[in-house]
């Protein structure tokens, strides 16, 4: 189940004209002191954005699209993003319709709460945050290993054509990397957009609006993981546009 497979190539040439068709938005990836901001900015920066890391509120809401990404724990999260006064901001942007997209430990943000502290979240999305079942068996082999780490295979809630437009194009079935010791619960089945196996469904995705967010990090998975980028970035640039038209 985690094992990682065969490379998995896409047309990285068609992605990139195609992003090149509209002006590069400009996308802030939120700088809490809690996150693998490099690797992050990077690929946006490789998928056709323009990039500022920053921990601004002025500058994430003059921004077109944005991304919460996250290691560590929510606690320290929360705590930080409190400390540069970014909390209100993150909902107002939401609030806004544009794109913001979160990662790993940021999607867990969204949630009100979560098992791992006492902080409360984001409360962007109706559900909760729990701990793996460490006393939980994997079948009939042993128990589970915690934190969940290594690449796992996702299987998305709809066909390619219903879905946001961040997840279309990328098959059933693709192995993403994943490194976590809690998962979501959304209270809302439909806020589910993929879901992964570890001792029993896991919620791998999750979409309300345009509120995007994976388990998975994208920027290490491969080929499909900057697919999926590519796909936000070309997002982002499409309703840019749209409002200036």
């Amino acid at each position: 189940m985690s094992a990682r497979p065969g490379p998995q190539l896409i047309n990285r040439t068609e992605n990139s004209h195609l992003s090149q068709q509209l002006p590069r938005p400009r996308i802030v990836v939120i700088n809490h002191r809690a996150a693998n901001i490099h690797s992050v900015s990077k690929a946006l920066e490789l998928c056709g954005a323009d990039v500022e890391v920053t921990g601004s509120a002025e500058a994430l809401l003059k921004a077109d699209g944005a991304l919460l990404p996250g290691v560590g724990a929510a606690d320290a999260a929360m705590r930080a993003l409190g400390q540069l006064n970014l909390i209100e901001p993150i909902r107002e942007f939401a609030r806004s319709g544009r794109p913001l997209m979160s990662v790993c430990l940021g999607m867990q943000l969204l949630f009100p709460d979560s098992d791992e502290g006492e902080l409360p979240g984001l409360g962007l999305i109706e559900g909760r945050v729990a701990r793996f079942d460490v006393d939980q068996p994997v079948g009939d082999g042993p128990r589970l290993k915690v934190p969940h780490m290594g690449w796992n295979s996702v299987t998305f809630a709809a066909e390619d054509a219903d879905r946001h437009p961040v997840f279309r194009g990328i098959p059933d079935g693709s192995y993403f990397y994943f490194v976590h010791s809690f998962h979501c619960l959304p209270s809302d089945p439909a806020d589910s957009a993929a879901t992964t196996e570890y001792g029993g469904p896991v919620c791998a995705a999750v979409v309300k609006g345009e509120l995007i967010a994976t388990q998975f990090h994208p920027e290490k998975s491969a080929d499909r993981g900057l697919q999926i980028y590519t796909n936000f970035v070309r997002h982002v640039a499409e309703l840019a546009a749209a409002r200036v038209a």
